[in-house]
């Protein structure tokens, strides 16, 4: 039995984010021979379980996200000294700062998925930055393995550090259910995102404010400033539909499979979940022009640049042929890259 503890995320059951989702599903469609430990933020959990689909629950008093992530990592790092799993998988970076201490006093394999190239997000001021910065150094340092999750962080890693990486993305077929639902296709785009500056939010809706399609924008527009002045500023456009966090997946199904197109405005991060999710419903996507989505969807997708040409792509967009041709690449890219299967087993070949 090869025992793995997971390290970085919020906990299980997932309810916050890509890690979260990968590590449900490691759990969820693990082979027989792997064990699972995986340690929780406490305050996430008001009814704390012991188990979850067989994974042993640690809970910690800390927060995993914010400016606690980092001794909430290397809390989790220390309660692996005393475990002695055969292979920990730490998801970002935060803690990594750590990990020249611990691989001292650890025999564990350390498999490090670095996520997107977080210290260059503009949510951070320019000491975080240095921090991430430091922290991604020692991670592909003192890692046994570097897991990147798209191909541009993976070259990233080999121009920056001189290092080899194993390229696995995520899936996303968890976001199709069996649901027999009532179809009202092509009455509106969908958005649906963190409400970061990175995200291009801003962009979007200024861009939908000039135009007649109608959008659906699921966020956390009240987790921020940012957020808060973009639903201050376009929640009264008659066209534009600013929604909530939704993390219930039958509820999100309905609205992402009705949607007419998917707006997609992540210029950060590696292969985003959002992105591989949608790509499994076979819709149009109008994605943020940078490397990783265009790896992720194999320049098949419509890209645009600004608020300005995304305006000139919404009032001009391809004939309906053109877009059904686009929404077929996407699902038929999904169904071969991006199932929970492949990524399964590409994870349990590295443990």
């Amino acid at each position: 039995m090869t025992k793995v503890a997971i390290v970085g995320i919020v906990g299980l059951p997932a309810s916050y984010g890509g890690f979260e989702s990968l590590a449900e599903n490691l759990v969820c469609n693990k082979s027989d021979n792997i064990s699972y430990t995986v340690f929780c933020s406490a305050g996430n959990y008001p009814e704390k379980i012991d188990y979850y689909n067989g994974a042993k629950l640690k809970y910690l008093p800390l927060s995993a996200n914010g400016i606690q992530s980092v001794p909430y990592d290397i809390l989790s790092l220390i309660e692996c000294l005393k475990l002695k799993p055969d292979t920990i998988l730490i998801l970002g970076v935060s803690g990594c700062i750590f990990l020249p201490i611990f691989k001292m006093f650890s025999h564990s394999r350390v498999i490090t998925n670095i996520d997107g190239i977080e210290w260059k997000r503009e949510k951070w001021n320019w000491l975080a930055k240095k921090f991430l910065k430091l922290s991604e150094f020692f991670a592909v340092k003192f890692s046994d393995v570097i897991v990147t999750d798209n191909q541009a962080i993976t070259d990233y890693v080999k121009q920056e550090y001189g290092a080899l990486s194993s390229t696995i993305a995520y899936g996303g077929d968890h976001a199709i259910r069996n649901l027999d639902i009532k179809q009202s296709k092509y009455e509106y785009a969908l958005g649906l995102c963190r409400i970061e500056p990175e995200n291009n939010v801003d962009k979007i809706l200024e861009a939908f404010s000039k135009v007649n399609e109608r959008i659906k924008f699921i966020g956390n527009w009240n987790s921020s400033d940012y957020g808060k002045n973009l639903k201050l500023k376009y929640e009264d456009y008659n066209n534009i539909e600013l929604l909530d966090p939704i993390y219930d997946l039958d509820s999100l199904y309905e609205i992402r499979k009705n949607c007419k197109f998917y707006v997609h405005g992540h210029s950060a991060g590696g292969t985003n979940p959002s992105l591989v999710e949608m790509m499994h419903f076979g819709v149009p996507i109008l994605a943020f022009d940078c490397v990783f989505n265009r790896y992720t969807t194999e320049d098949k997708a419509l890209y645009f640049a600004n608020e300005s040409d995304l305006v000139a792509k919404l009032n001009g967009y391809p004939n309906e042929a053109r877009l059904n041709e686009m929404a077929l690449a996407m699902q038929e890219i999904a169904a071969e890259k991006y199932t929970w299967v492949n990524v399964v087993r590409k994870y349990e070949g590295l443990f």
